[in-house]
């Protein structure tokens, strides 16, 4: 499993105000938790990164090589990524990203397209910055939109 914390440090003061209001975060982490998804789920669509940057295409190898009974599409050979997308919330946290939909040595697809590799290039799909766990400002801006809902006066 491999695990990248979301650095913050907007995000981390209003969770310590809401977490000292509710004391329990898992309303507001599942509202995080589903949006996040749906920005993630929708980059399939866009095919751009997080920063809004179109993904690089395949290179010639990759297109030659496409299996035949794929679907086709960059980042979607059999559209198993896409569906492993999950989210799981409790009072405390959200983890946001892919189950382990690997390839037949084990190596697990997600990290490779949030990084890239020497041979591919980042298709990013989490974070505007992966090594230091940044989302991009619009991914920030939503899930400060969501805190902030709880934060209301009642």
């Amino acid at each position: 499993m491999l695990t990248v914390t979301v650095t913050s440090k907007p995000v981390d003061d209003l969770l310590t105000t809401l977490l000292g209001r509710m004391g329990d975060l898992t309303p507001a982490m599942q509202g995080i938790g589903q949006e996040l998804n749906s920005r993630i789920s929708g980059r399939f669509g866009t095919r751009s990164d997080p920063l809004g940057k179109p993904w690089a295409p395949w290179a010639e190898s990759t297109r030659e090589n496409y299996p035949k009974d794929g679907r086709g599409l960059l980042l979607e050979r059999y559209g198993d990524m896409l569906k492993s997308l999950n989210f799981q919330a409790d009072s405390t946290s959200v983890r946001v990203g892919f189950g382990a939909v690997a390839s037949k040595k084990g190596d697990v697809y997600a990290a490779y397209h949030e990084w890239g590799t020497v041979k591919m290039p980042r298709r990013g799909l989490l974070f505007a910055d992966p090594d230091a766990g940044t989302l991009a400002p619009d991914d920030e801006t939503a899930v400060l939109d969501i805190i902030g809902l709880f934060l209301l006066p009642e």
